[in-house]
């Protein structure tokens, strides 16, 4: 297991569609290090212990403890955090999303752009990027994922909604329930709304527009909810005489792989021949929910 955890999906295929899909999501117990420290040490750690989509961790983290103490929010670079969102779409557009549909990653072209993400030109270069490259390679990705099955051009993946209030009252035990994330329509309509991303994420970089944080609390409980390209990222604190004596990070893959409800939603209609072809679904299905960790595959032939 690495320092984020390991993943584990098992499936069975009968010849015809995947069956008996099992989800084993194993993360270490990294916030019980927050415990008994001061909200602003937690606060610089949460960075380094969480290093994918690392500013929109430390911004939930922000929110949820100044929330909690009644400070004013400190203001983010907001600027930042769109060029983070970009940056995990455009990875996994670029470079996953044609692999496992069979086509070569368009790897010179992401890594020039990386190169020079966070100069003056980011604006310009992520433009080009999207016209001359990602979107010629999203045609033919798009097709490939339609031949396969389970397409439609009408679909469209909702954004998610913050929602701190209703996880506030979860964290303050007021609700049984955790707020359940909703499930995935269709890995193409999945597919598709990261695009819409990349097109959103440009504008709001290039219009000055702030990106989406929310909170609710006080009196020592907070909750700071923020976007990633996965979804949303929601950190939970309850301080008590000025130390952290609760903490809890639900980042999306948490949301999305604590069981088998995602991967069943986005493989019910689809039929595989071969078990190749069920391999290839079955990874389509897991890059579509995008786990923030390594994972492992073990597909049996019924």
């Amino acid at each position: 297991m690495t320092s984020a955890g390991q993943l584990v999906v098992r499936a069975t295929h009968d010849g015809e569609a995947l069956r008996d899909i099992a989800v084993d999501l194993q993360r270490p117990s990294v916030t019980r290090l927050f415990i008994g420290q001061l909200p602003d040490v937690v606060i610089k750690t949460v960075p380094y212990l969480f290093t994918l989509c690392a500013h929109a961790q430390r911004v939930a983290a922000q929110a949820a403890v100044n929330v909690a103490l009644g400070e004013t929010p400190r203001t983010p670079e907001h600027a930042e955090l769109w060029i983070e969102t970009l940056h995990e779409n455009l990875w996994r557009l670029l470079l996953d999303w044609p692999v496992a549909v069979g086509l070569l990653p368009a790897k010179e072209a992401f890594i020039a752009w990386r190169s020079g993400r966070n100069g003056d030109a980011v604006v310009a270069s992520t433009a080009k990027l999207r016209d001359t490259v990602l979107k010629p390679l999203a045609e033919t990705c798009l097709e490939r994922l339609s031949a396969a099955g389970g397409d439609a051009s009408h679909e469209q993946h909702a954004l998610p909604a913050l929602a701190p209030d209703a996880w506030l009252d979860y964290w303050q035990g007021m609700q049984a329930q955790m707020p359940a994330q909703p499930l995935p329509e269709s890995v193409s309509a999945i597919y598709r709304a990261r695009l819409r991303e990349v097109d959103a994420a440009l504008n709001a970089l290039e219009t000055g527009r702030p990106f989406p944080i929310a909170s609710a609390g006080g009196a020592g409980w907070g909750v700071g909810q923020t976007l990633t390209a996965r979804g949303v990222l929601t950190h939970a604190v309850h301080v008590e005489d000025g130390k952290v004596v609760r903490y809890r990070v639900q980042a999306p893959t948490d949301s999305l792989f604590g069981d088998a409800r995602a991967l069943n939603a986005l493989l019910a209609n689809r039929r595989f021949i071969t078990l190749d072809q069920a391999r290839q679904g079955l990874d389509q299905a897991i890059l579509a929910a995008d786990p923030c960790l390594p994972y492992v595959v073990e597909l049996q032939d019924a």
